[in-house]
């Protein structure tokens, strides 16, 4: 045997790892970024703040100031605090390290409804869990019979619900997250993660009091911060203490805490952007509808899912005209022939229209 097959899992030999192609040169309209820089006075300012930060010493692994500005910018409930990650992806990696039991005679169960973030399965395989996936119905929406009989077979210590849902865009009812919840009880959580919450009408943060179960995820990142990685969730004292016991001490950097600190004493720039680029949505999937062929789903978020026929010659087309979008069909059954755009400035919203335009007329 070779030295890899000595030493490195089955499983993990099996996987590709996860890809990310070359964009240079493209309208990028593939990760569901912000579009929109800060303004110029804001992106000085900023730079004066992160060149008086002290590269050579630690974070302060309690992160005070950045957990205050967020509890009272974000809608964190009194009383409740937050836990920080190296963006939601850690958050997600922690939470399975912490409730990866080594002491059942079976593995335990993470659950989620599919197709959805494909993170929460592959951090539940790394963890050495099982996951469990139950389709959603043919509109997205939760299959809640198939949830609730599926979390009394299999007893998940997690139940994961994007809200709203990658890559299909839209929001689960509240009344069913509500009734999962309450049937996963005490025998596990229940993580509603709200990456896309800026695009969205409603949240369940305000819901934490209610639910001693209920973990709310988020991450600035489509707020318009991708670039400096910094995830959060919220949940009663006694879940973020066991949490905490895994977290890396340093695991969010200075420049991070700095520039996140700096840009949430000036959100309302960035909830600003976030409307333009709601509105730009309702604009983009109705002219989007309007054309033949053309399915558009609802969306919640800051992307578009769309169905056409041919969907892997049209992503084709439009990389030979320099546009970037995602092409999700081979995700899961229910994406046959779909496609995910970003949601971008009107300048390159029009771009990728008349591309598309002339891709679906070839």
């Amino acid at each position: 045997m070779s030295l890899i097959e000595n030493i490195i899992r089955p499983d993990v030999r099996a996987l590709a790892a996860y890809h990310v192609g070359a964009s240079e040169g493209f309208v990028k309209l593939d990760a569901m970024e912000n579009p929109y820089l800060l303004p110029e006075e804001l992106r000085l300012e900023l730079g004066r703040r992160l060149a008086d930060v002290a590269l050579n010493r630690y974070p302060i692994p309690s992160y005070a100031g950045l957990k205050e500005i967020i509890r009272d910018k974000m809608g964190v409930p009194a009383g409740f605090d937050v836990m920080l990650g190296n963006g939601s992806d850690e958050l997600i990696s922690l939470i399975s390290v912490a409730c990866a039991r080594r002491d059942l005679a079976a593995p335990v169960k993470v659950m989620a409804p599919v197709p959805t973030f494909v993170m929460y399965q592959m951090f539940a395989q790394f963890a050495g869990m099982e996951f469990v996936g139950v389709p959603l119905q043919a509109d997205f929406s939760l299959d809640l019979p198939a949830m609730l009989a599926a979390i009394a077979q299999h007893q998940p210590a997690i139940v994961y619900l994007a809200y709203p849902n990658n890559p299909t865009g839209n929001l689960f009812a509240a009344d069913d997250i509500v009734a999962i919840l309450r049937a996963v009880g005490e025998s596990g959580i229940v993580v509603v993660d709200e990456a896309y919450q800026p695009f969205s009408p409603t949240s369940f943060m305000p819901r934490l009091p209610e639910f001693p179960n209920l973990v709310v995820m988020r991450t600035v990142s489509k707020l318009g911060l991708a670039g400096v990685r910094l995830g959060y969730m919220s949940a009663s004292a006694a879940l973020l203490e066991q949490f905490e016991k895994v977290r890396p001490p340093y695991n969010v950097n200075v420049l991070t805490e700095a520039a996140v600190e700096f840009t949430l004493e000036n959100v309302s720039v960035l909830n600003s952007q976030a409307a333009l680029l709601r509105g730009e949505r309702e604009r983009q999937a109705a002219a989007l509808a309007a054309l033949p062929g053309v399915e558009v789903f609802p969306s919640s978020a800051n992307f578009l899912l769309l169905r056409v026929a041919n969907a892997q010659r049209v992503f084709e087309k439009l990389i030979e005209r320099k546009v970037l979008i995602r092409n999700v069909g081979k995700m899961h059954p229910l994406l046959t022939d779909c496609l995910r755009v970003n949601v971008s400035t009107p300048e390159e919203n029009r771009q990728f229209l008349d591309a598309f335009k002339a891709c679906i007329a070839e």
